[in-house]
């Protein structure tokens, strides 16, 4: 499997404290990984440091083998390196629709922009972001008059059109209820058939059933790695994380 990110001593200094301290991390191509810990553990000023949106103190981030530590967080983006964070993104007033078909469109050229060649392709791509997402039948639906489960499908959505290599979710069930919560975990499953995907979750029984893959951190530092039965079985994994944790 081709290696798509990986960070070497990466360090985020905020003051005298270390929000993430030293973590050599790698992501193959085709993998389900969420990263766990306790508050304060660094998870996500890591996924800040990843897309760009802050700059690290000391260390490398490589995507695909390429710098991308001190690139803008757009050029990021557009290199394939996509975010849906658990505060919803999304335009509250214009459609689903609008919402996805406005990211889908900043992917494509500005050349004849009102062609009905590049409308079509708008269009169809749009529609087929909706349909992954099980939002077609809410397509003319107000943003803001979806549920709470809907709008988080809906920012998995917009990060979707941007076509990433990588899809970041930054807790994509918080807040949501159960039944909500098992269609965001059939979502995840599905997309990850054809993507390569990093979470950041705290509810465990979502993260041991989803992941392949687990890292723990622990006060911005690299605790372990291993399978869902590696990490449940770990006796340090379970003294400072847990073990104080609901599964």
């Amino acid at each position: 499997m081709q290696e798509i990110l990986r960070t070497i001593n990466l360090t985020k200094n905020f003051g005298g404290l270390a929000a993430v301290d030293g973590v050599n991390f790698a992501v193959q191509e085709g993998d389900l990984l969420s990263i766990i810990g306790p508050n304060g553990a660094g998870k996500s000023t890591f996924f800040k440091l990843i897309t760009g949106e802050i700059k690290p103190s000391e260390g490398q981030i490589l995507f695909f083998n390429n710098d991308i530590t001190h690139l803008p967080q757009t050029a990021i983006s557009r290199m394939g390196v996509a975010v849906a964070y658990q505060i919803t993104n999304i335009f509250p007033r214009l459609s689903v629709f609008e919402n996805v078909r406005v990211a889908v469109q900043s992917r494509k050229t500005t050349f004849n922009f009102w062609s009905q060649a590049l409308s079509q392709d708008l269009t169809g791509g749009t529609l087929d972001i909706l349909e992954q997402i099980d939002l077609i039948d809410s397509r003319d639906e107000i943003a803001a008059n979806l549920s709470h489960g809907d709008q988080k499908r809906l920012e998995i959505g917009i990060a979707l059109a941007t076509r990433p290599k990588l899809l970041l979710l930054d807790e994509p069930t918080a807040g949501l209820s159960p039944i909500e919560t098992r269609q965001t975990i059939e979502l995840i499953k599905k997309l990850s058939r054809k993507l390569t995907m990093i979470l950041v979750e705290h509810k465990m029984k979502v993260v041991m059933e989803v992941s392949e893959k687990i890292t723990v951190l622990h006060y911005g530092r690299l605790l372990t790695q291993g399978t869902p039965d590696e990490i449940r079985n770990n006796e340090e994994v379970k003294r400072v994380y847990l073990g104080g944790v609901k599964t």
